[in-house]
This record gives C-alpha cells, structure tokens and sequence, in this order.
C-alpha cells in the first residue's frame, strides 16, 4: 500500500497528496518531488506547487497527455527520492526584524489573553522559535511558516478585517506568517516588519522560498 495518492483536480491538474499533516520530513518530501518533476519537462505542464503535504501539477490537456503524465508521476512519488531543504535549527534562518504590538499588532494583547501571560511573553515566546517555510501562497510570496508554541496558537478571527497592512506578523493557530501587501485577512496580528515579502522588480521576487529556515527579532 502506498503512502500517497494521486488526485485529479479537474481536468488539468493532477495532485500527488501525502499524509495530511504539518511535518517537515513529508513537506522535504513535497519539495524533492517538485524539484524532479520539474528536471524531467513534461511536455504540456504549466506549472508545478508544493505546499504542505501536496504537489499540484498543473497541465494543458491539449498538449500533455494525462495517463502518461500520471506515469510520470507516480514514478517519481514512488521514488525514494531525497528530501533536501529540511530546515533545521542547526540551519542560519533569515532573521525578520519585528515591531510587535501597538498599532503594529493590535491583537498582541488578545494572544497575551489567550495564553495567560503578559504581551512579553508572547513576543518572547514567538521570537524564540526557529520556523520552517512550508510554502507560499493565499497572496504572492505569503510565507506560511509553523510551528508556533501551543500556548500562543490563538485560532484565527471569527470575522477577517478588511484590510491588514502590508508587512504585519501574524498567528493563525499553528502557523505564522507574514503579508506581502495590504489585503483582507483573519489572522491574528502581532506586529509588523519592514522587510518586503515580494516585490515585483527584484531578480529574486520572493523573498522566502519553501524549505526556508526563518526566525523573528524583536526590535
């Protein structure tokens, strides 16, 4: 019995779905599979995204041919294939500076809340973890890193804002992450930091890349 499955997600997308949970070593496993789906230049694929637990392999059904890359893919799922970019605390982590709290983090004194300790504790406590990327998306370059300490992994708001300003921290039960523009959003907002997490006209976009090593610094 094998430990994935693939999946059709309409009729030009084929996903390869691991075990549906938040795991560094399952995510390592994502990212090595995407990275030899894409040496191997399938004919007709448009774009290949790894996420948590998940490859999607999107394809145009007029060129590609479905069973042939489902072949494809299920030799590479098959594959012991080795799971690079397991970041670790061993690794050096892109260090983001943070202005918690204030109007930087309006909800820094509801997480305090939640746990029972003061609002330095919740920066002590966040900024004390080594995060892993463990992919991008809802917005470009919107790092979605884990994993935040239980006692501050506060669910995300019952009613999204409106608006969250670009740059703001944020906690949404296991996972923090960082929004690259001014959008709606529910999460939990921390604080805020002037790194920029995309930016169009960079050689490089995306600031953070799956399999990132990231740490938070309190300024």
């Amino acid at each position: 019995m094998s430990d994935y499955e693939i999946v059709a997600l309409g009729d030009a997308c084929l996903s390869v779905e691991y075990e549906n949970v938040i795991d560094p070593q399952i995510n390592a496993r994502c990212l090595a599979m995407a990275e030899w789906l894409e040496q191997q230049h399938f004919g007709g694929v448009r774009d290949i995204v790894p996420a948590f637990r998940s490859v999607a392999v999107h394809y145009d059904p007029l060129i590609a041919n479905r069973e042939q890359l489902q072949h494809v893919i299920t030799r590479g799922a098959a594959a012991s294939l080795p799971a690079r970019n397991i970041s670790t605390e061993a690794d050096v982590p892109l260090e983001v500076p943070v202005r918690y709290g204030g109007d930087d983090g309006p909800d820094l004194p509801s997480v305090a809340a939640f746990a029972r300790c003061t609002e330095a504790d919740v920066v002590r406590i966040h900024s004390s973890v080594v995060y892993r990327v463990y992919m991008l998306g809802f917005l470009p370059g919107f790092p979605y890193m884990a994993t935040v300490d239980s006692r501050i992994a506060m669910p995300r708001l019952d009613t999204p804002r409106l608006k969250v300003a670009a740059g703001s921290v944020a906690i949404a039960g296991n996972q923090t992450g960082i929004y690259p523009f001014d959008s709606p959003g529910g999460w939990r907002i921390i604080g805020r930091t002037s790194l920029q997490a995309y930016v169009s006209s960079r050689d490089k976009p995306f600031l953070f890349r799956p399999g990132q090593a990231v740490k938070f610094v309190a300024e």
